[in-house]
């Protein structure tokens, strides 16, 4: 399965090494998944920490140090998908875009504005509900 991590769990995993979060990302880029980032969440993961966890950033760097060898980045496409138009926060459309165009089949977030979406493909997942597939 191709997973995208969406940004919140990507700082929960930081941040808590031993919590769910934490352990659907390990699920998520362990054979045979296939964990999936956008640059977008790059990009979130550094101003997030940079403005709420400044003392934290070596713990993010460290992170994506280790994360680069089994997470796959891809590009967000320029052209927008109808389907986005289900997503309420248009910060969050771009990271949606990204994971259709990448065929991801799970969209692993704890964002609301993904989880009670209709979208269908990919699928939007908490941590615990990916945990328990």
């Amino acid at each position: 399965m191709k997973v995208l991590i969406d940004t919140n769990i990507l700082i929960s995993a930081v941040l808590n090494p031993v919590g769910i979060p934490y352990l659907a990302y390990k699920k998520a880029v362990t054979y045979p998944n296939k964990g999936i980032i956008c640059e977008q969440n790059v990009l979130e993961l550094h101003e997030i920490f940079r403005r709420k966890f400044p003392t934290k950033i070596q713990f993010l760097e460290t992170f994506l140090s280790s994360a680069s060898i089994s997470l796959i980045v891809v590009p967000i496409p320029k052209l927008p998908d109808n389907i986005e138009k289900q997503i309420r926060d248009v910060k969050d459309r771009p990271i949606l875009r990204a994971a259709i165009s990448a065929n991801a089949d799970i969209l692993l977030t704890g964002d609301k504005d993904f989880l009670e979406s209709n979208v269908k493909q990919p699928l939007p997942l908490t941590a615990a509900e990916f945990l328990a597939l």
